[in-house]
């Protein structure tokens, strides 16, 4: 898991970024939607996980400056993978769909590298020739059973030697 600083306090990276565009778009008009997207999930760029797209166009160099923008992976799914994410869309297009495969790419492939338990949080945002969108990973489920391991040492440092860690102990506690 990667965690990394916010503003107040120390989070998992959860959020996915889902772009599309037209080929030839410019970078600087992908990136001020990815941040528009960004800003209305609450997000900032240390909660991004990665920024997601249909395969097709991963070459696309307005995409690969936002995923340099943000620094973060840039990640594509086939038509067929984000098809499968129809019923889970809030804005499915048929045009989309004739010249894609699938019926949405922003809300789709923010979806799928979201996870099955991931959530859109902003849907489908346009601009004249970009789509963004930004779902939310979710790491424990409500009705999830959480499993608590203890670790028991014959040494209190023997567990952490081995991890380059050192734990730090209330005098005493040991005898």
């Amino acid at each position: 898991m990667t965690y990394r600083k916010s503003k107040d306090q120390v989070a998992p990276a959860s959020l996915v970024l889902g772009l599309g565009c037209e080929r030839g778009t410019p970078p600087e008009d992908v990136i001020r939607l990815a941040q528009a997207a960004l800003d209305a999930a609450g997000g900032t760029a240390r909660s991004l996980t990665c920024i997601a797209s249909l395969d097709a166009r991963l070459t696309e160099p307005a995409l690969i400056a936002a995923a340099a923008h943000f620094s973060v992976p840039l990640q594509g799914y086939d038509a067929a993978v984000l098809e499968n994410e129809t019923a889970r869309l809030k804005n499915p297009s048929d045009i989309v769909f004739a010249l894609t495969g699938c019926h949405g790419v922003a809300e789709a492939a923010a979806l799928v590298a979201a996870g099955t338990t991931g959530a859109l949080l902003v849907p489908k945002m346009k601009s004249a020739h970009a789509t963004a969108a930004v779902a939310s990973i979710d790491f424990c489920m409500p009705n999830q059973r959480v499993t608590a391991v203890s670790l028991q040492c014959d040494s209190p440092s023997s567990a952490f030697d081995s991890a380059g860690l050192r734990p730090t102990l209330p005098a005493g506690a040991m005898s």
